[in-house]
């Protein structure tokens, strides 16, 4: 069976299809490109990233936000970006218990994904798994990624926002994961704020984070969230759709969307194609009803 047969069950919302043409776009089956360039475009569609070092809670986080989402009557696909196995390059926290009440929800699809080495703490196929997901009519897909410290800067090419997840313990984690946490962060998310120190903690996040803040011209919202029981985080939606919503159209936005093509562009071709030109070009492109980013990027490297 060809991957671009499975797009009509993909866009009618079929779970079993789209988990399966996952599987061969992850493995590069042949024929996925194909799949990959039919896909039609889907506006309205938000990503929004969740990162963080490691026991910050993101998976609790993630979780109250898909019962938030739900409760307002949005479908939601969430990525689990996981550490591989060095074995079979499988996901080692695949099971996401935290998670587990939503795998047989109908308006909600789950998948873990393995970092297979990739650097960055996403899949070496990330970018085209997302715009894969988008196809099937959901209104968010949430990206969970392993936290790997600043590497994880290349989230902010994926998502319309991403929120960076620290609890009241992570003072000397902050100090040294800094420049990497302002170039991707929209919003700052205290987890665990029922511990001693959190207010003490975020006094201490504003003070490092202001002579950045004065650089980049703009104030990040910085919230306390207790995921879990659901404290803060009715809040925390709210700015993390108003983020992703404001960002769309902008320069920010042409920017992550050159970036996810040059990426693409790379992928295919290896060719040394500077951002600028894909900017350029994807101004002109964009604005067209049928943009198809995979069909961009094959444009550029024809």
């Amino acid at each position: 069976m060809l991957p671009i047969s499975l797009l009509p069950q993909i866009e009618q919302g079929d779970f079993r299809s789209l988990a399966r043409a996952i599987t061969l776009v992850e493995n590069g089956f042949p024929g996925y490109e194909d799949l990959l360039a039919a896909l039609t475009r889907r506006s309205g569609v938000k990503i929004i990233g969740i990162t963080g070092p490691p026991g910050a809670g993101k998976s609790t986080l993630t979780d109250g936000i898909i019962r938030y989402l739900l409760g307002e009557g949005s479908k939601v696909a969430v990525l689990c970006v996981d550490p591989s196995s060095p074995f079979n390059l499988g996901a080692v926290l695949g099971d996401r218990i935290r998670m587990s009440e939503w795998y047989t929800h109908p308006k909600v699809f789950i998948r873990s994904l393995a970092t297979r080495g990739a650097m960055g703490g996403l899949h070496p196929k990330i970018i085209e798994i997302s715009e894969l997901v988008k196809s099937a009519g959901f209104d968010y897909i949430l990206v969970e990624t392993v936290g790997v410290g600043q590497s994880e800067v290349e989230i902010a090419g994926l998502a319309d926002t991403t929120a960076v997840v620290l609890v009241p313990e992570a003072g000397d984690e902050v100090q040294t994961m800094k420049a990497g946490l302002m170039e991707i962060a929209d919003v700052f998310v205290v987890n665990k704020a029922d511990r001693p120190g959190a207010d003490r903690f975020v006094r201490h996040l504003q003070q490092m984070l202001a002579p950045a803040f004065q650089r980049h011209q703009r104030q990040l919202p910085i919230l306390k969230t207790v995921a879990a029981t659901g404290e803060g985080l009715p809040e925390l939606v709210k700015v993390l759709q108003h983020t992703a919503e404001a960002d769309n159209g902008s320069e920010r936005h042409l920017w992550l969307l050159a970036e996810k093509a040059w990426h693409l562009v790379q992928q295919a071709r290896m060719r040394n194609l500077p951002r600028e030109t894909v900017l350029a070009q994807l101004k002109k492109a964009v604005a067209k009803p049928d943009f198809n980013l995979y069909r961009f990027a094959q444009s550029l490297t024809a």
